[in-house]
Parts: structure tokens; C-alpha cells; sequence
């Protein structure tokens, strides 16, 4: 395989457009739809961060809108709707309000599919959605159904598609077909081989830990009851990144331990490797606003095997018409074989 920054440049550049056309929403700074742009998808996408917004647009083919999405809000036609509504209500560090929360987009998400009746939708979120709000996550499910898909979901560790994060996420698919969730590949790729050139480098534009930090990040990690400190560790792939560990100045920041025994959090590109993006993505707003748009964003390397199992369902022959889906999909309450076989956990 080629070096880990070699094969995202090359993997992840965005392929010539064509259809069907794919539509974004709550788009962040691109991740997803970066993955769907090189396997030839064209994208359209609408994002309410005005620097995310930016991001995406000095990236990719597609055109996002900077615009706060509503129930209202008027949407293109689409053959395919992707898109990670706010997932602060069912996370646990926004301290999973649910939906109650005026955060929660997948209303917005769902008033999205029942007016285009897409080929097949994606819907990304964290894995509070399946525990705490079970109830709702049904809801969303019966919904769905009503309007004649097939529904399946999983649980998918971006570390088993190539990227060197343990960072596992929601993805919910609505299809009318065999549609089947890409197969995990190996072996998996470490920090080292992510960001091992710069890890160990006294880099002009990094931060690096006082000693009043180092100390209460010590007493942090004792009273968390850490197996191992929380500094990166270049022979395993990296815990999860978000917005608060990129960068926040706290006891669970991503960092990395020079030689000399300081330690340091990570650069922008560091990061980005880490969530997968390529080397040429480049990012717009201040240092803290590039933080959190990579935080937030799907890594695009597990986008573009979505995308590619996406392409594949659309290839196929295989469709089951959607008034025999809704008419069928349950008999006397209960879920049909072949039901139960898309309801299947990695």
C-alpha cells in the first residue's frame, strides 16, 4: 500500500462530478461528502458554520450554502441525502437532552427524505442515540419505514476502514434494496503511521504543556483511573478526536511526548491526518475553528467506503417497490426475516 499520506491524496481527490447528485446536509467542513466526491458523486451542501461553509467550498466541486437549515428551508431534488444532524443531543458531552434539545437536526433530516424520496439516505450520529434515546431512535426507524425503505444501521469504527482513530459512529441507511454496509479492511493504521514524521518534532507552531497543565492533567488521570497516560501512542491507532480534545487546554487534550519529555497538543494537519483528511484539504477560519471542523466531521476515508457501497446498491438490478415495502415490511407486528437480516450489528 502506498505511504498512509500518499494514498489519501490520491484516494480522496475528488473525482469529475457527474450524477446522481448528492445532497449534503449539515455539512460541517466536507468529511462526508469529500468521501462520496471521489467516487464521481456530485455534492450540494448546506451548513450553518460560516467557516466550515468556507472550508468546504475551497475544497470541493460541490457548492455549500451557508444556511441555517429549518423545516422550511427549500431543497434541491436529489437522487441521495447524506448528512450528520447536530449530534450534541444524543452525545455524551452535550449531555444527551435528546429531543429536547432545540440542537437536535434530525427532524430536519427526516422532513428532508419524505419530500424527495431519495434512492437511499445516510444518516450520521453518535452512539448515544442507540441507549439513552432508544426510544426515540425507534421512532426515527418507524418513520422511516412508513415511507417505504428498508432500514439499516450499525455501529462502524472508522479504525477498521482505514483510519487511524478508534472512533465509533451511528450510521442509519434507508434503501429499497440489498444495500450492504462496506466490509472492514487491515491492517490497521497507527498514529505513527498518521503523523509519526512530525510527532517528535518541536514544531514552530505548536503549543506546549506548562507545568501547572502537566499537573493537573496528573490528578485528572489519577481520579479517571487511566490504564495508561493520555498522550498518543504511535504503535496504536489514536481515541476518538473531537472539538474538546483538539482544542481544548484539558486533561483529555490530544498530545504528543518529545523526546525531551515535553508534550505538546497537536498542530491543525496533525489532527486532519488523524480524522483522515488529505494533505491538499485545506481548512478556513481561526486555528480554534479548524479545530473544531475537523473534530466534527465523518473522516472522509470512511465516507468513501460508504460512497463506494452506495455506488454499488445504485449499480445493482435488485429493487423492491416501495408500496410492496410498506405494505409488507411486518407481519402481525412483527419484523420479517428479511428484516431482522438488515438489523445486524458489526
Amino acid at each position: 500500500m502506498l505511504a498512509y499520506h500518499a494514498y489519501l491524496d490520491e484516494t480522496l481527490k475528488p473525482a469529475p462530478p457527474h450524477t446522481p447528485l448528492v445532497l449534503d446536509l449539515f455539512a460541517g467542513c466536507g468529511g462526508l461528502a469529500l468521501g462520496f466526491e471521489a467516487c464521481g458523486f456530485a455534492t450540494v451542501g448546506f451548513e450553518k458554520n460560516p467557516e466550515a461553509c468556507a472550508t468546504y467550498n475551497r475544497n470541493l466541486a460541490g457548492q455549500c450554502h451557508h444556511v441555517n437549515l429549518t423545516l422550511d428551508t427549500p431543497l434541491p431534488r436529489a437522487s441521495i441525502i447524506i448528512g450528520g444532524p447536530p449530534c450534541q443531543p444524543f452525545s455524551v458531552g452535550g449531555h444527551q437532552l435528546g429531543i429536547n434539545d432545540p440542537r437536535n437536526g434530525i427532524p430536519i433530516f427526516l422532513r428532508a427524505v419524505e419530500q424527495n424520496q431519495p434512492d437511499i439516505w445516510i444518516l450520521e450520529n453518535v452512539r448515544g442515540l442507540l441507549y439513552r434515546n432508544h426510544w426515540y431512535f425507534q421512532h426515527i426507524i418507524q418513520q422511516m419505514r412508513g415511507l417505504g425503505y428498508i432500514v439499516d444501521y450499525r455501529l462502524l469504527n472508522a479504525a477498521r476502514f482505514g483510519v487511524p482513530q478508534s472512533r465509533e459512529r451511528l450510521f442509519i441507511v434507508g434503501h429499497r434494496g440489498r444495500f450492504a454496509f462496506p466490509a472492514s479492511i487491515g491492517p490497521q493504521v497507527t498514529v505513527a503511521d498518521a503523523i509519526g514524521d512530525t510527532a517528535l518534532l518541536d514544531l514552530p507552531e505548536a503549543k506546549f504543556l506548562t507545568p501547572s497543565m502537566d499537573t493537573y492533567i496528573a490528578k485528572y488521570e489519577r481520579a479517571s483511573k487511566c490504564s495508561l497516560p493520555r498522550d498518543l501512542h504511535l504503535d496504536k491507532v489514536a481515541r476518538t478526536i473531537t472539538c474538546r480534545n483538539l482544542a481544548g487546554a484539558t486533561g483529555d487534550m490530544l498530545r504528543v511526548r518529545l523526546p525531551d519529555g515535553r508534550r505538546r497538543r497537536l498542530v491543525v494537519r496533525e489532527g486532519a491526518w488523524l480524522q483522515s483528511f488529505p494533505g491538499w484539504f485545506e481548512f478556513s477560519g481561526s486555528e480554534t475553528a479548524q479545530y473544531n471542523q475537523i473534530g466534527n466531521a465523518v473522516p472522509p476515508l470512511l465516507a468513501y467506503r460508504l460512497a463506494q457501497s452506495v455506488r454499488a446498491y445504485l449499480d445493482s438490478t435488485y429493487r423492491i417497490p416501495a408500496h410492496i415495502l410498506s405494505e409488507a415490511a411486518y407481519v402481525d407486528g412483527h419484523a420479517t426475516e428479511a428484516d431482522q437480516m438488515e438489523f445486524s450489528f458489526e
